[in-house]
């Protein structure tokens, strides 16, 4: 099965008490629920992390992104996931 790059279209909160990312979704589907757990990259398409959890409202959800160690994160990078 083939799985198709997704870029994210998220809105930067800021850092949980558990040094997670926190996003809020500017654009979302129904369809982008699969994204859940899925691995995240950045612009030069590096393995960042993961998302550790989606919550929140239905239609603009908040993001939870757990950076991997020794990664350097910039909120301002555009975030990009596969889906199947």
């Amino acid at each position: 099965m083939k799985k198709n790059w997704v870029k994210l279209n998220l809105f930067y909160i800021g850092q949980s008490t558990k040094k997670h990312q926190i996003f809020r979704a500017k654009q979302w589907n129904k369809s982008l629920e699969k994204i859940f757990k899925n691995t995240i990259y950045n612009e030069k398409y590096e393995k960042i992390g993961f998302i550790k959890d989606i919550f929140g409202p239905i239609n603009f959800p908040f993001i939870s992104i757990k950076i991997l160690p020794n990664q350097s994160f910039n909120p301002n990078d555009k975030f990009f996931t596969k889906i199947a």
